[in-house]
């Protein structure tokens, strides 16, 4: 899902999303550079934990143990365990929105764009990790606001505000007619967002492939018939 394309064919908001800030980057180490493969394990491992027990009740041992890596080896690469979940959402992100070609975001062709962009947020946000990450979010909602900031800031706001840089291009273009651009990315999300992502939420029977099609092809038809040129 590669939403990268979404403001400059292709390339912005994978850069956005993956760039290094300072709330998901894991931190920085001294001394030896990080062992890629180690850092692999370790986020295997706290995705498992995570989407098992949620951020607040995952172990960090647990995770080091099922890594196998020592405690101090975790806290060392990525600082807390708030920043080993964040550095999660940003790998499990990374994971899906690498794939749409730069063609199919072409602001001349917004149906096309539309049914590529949609086929990979439904990847996302109906997949085990996303949904994992979600409900670890919504246990800590109040008690962590940075946490729970960040993961807005980097995920949907993100996602969001790229989706209106291309639906503006579009709107350039001639292709779409989109007032306001913002509003009209998240109409188009959140059509995505309804009882099927609930049914994920609560680890209920989820939407087959059959559904999903036809949700995808609904909800392209309903915003170009909204915003269409």
């Amino acid at each position: 899902m590669n939403y990268s394309g979404l403001s400059n064919p292709i390339n912005l908001l994978m850069a956005r999303l993956i760039a290094p800030t300072p709330t998901l980057n894991p931190k920085p180490q001294r001394g030896r550079p990080r062992d890629p493969e180690r850092v692999r394990r370790i986020l295997a491992a706290a995705q498992a934990h995570f989407n098992e027990h949620g951020l607040e009740r995952a172990s960090v041992d647990a995770i080091a143990a099922d890594a196998g890596v020592a405690k101090m080896t975790v806290y060392s690469n990525f600082g807390s365990k708030e920043r080993l979940f964040q550095a999660v959402v940003r790998d499990r992100t990374d994971s899906v929105v690498a794939g749409v070609p730069g063609g199919a975001l072409d602001p001349d062709q917004p149906e096309k764009a539309l049914l590529a962009i949609g086929t990979r947020f439904l990847a996302l946000a109906r997949g085990d990790d996303a949904l994992g990450a979600m409900r670890s979010v919504y246990g800590v909602a109040g008690a962590q606001p940075e946490v729970c900031l960040g993961f807005y800031k980097d995920g949907p706001e993100r996602v969001n505000g790229e989706l209106a840089a291309y639906l503006r291009r579009a709107h350039s273009a001639g292709t779409l007619k989109v007032r306001d651009p913002l509003q009209a990315a998240d109409l188009f999300l959140s059509m995505f967002l309804g009882s099927g992502h609930i049914r994920g939420l609560l680890k209920l029977d989820m939407p087959d492939t059959r559904e999903n099609k036809a949700l995808l092809r609904e909800a392209v038809r309903v915003f170009l018939a909204a915003y269409g040129a």
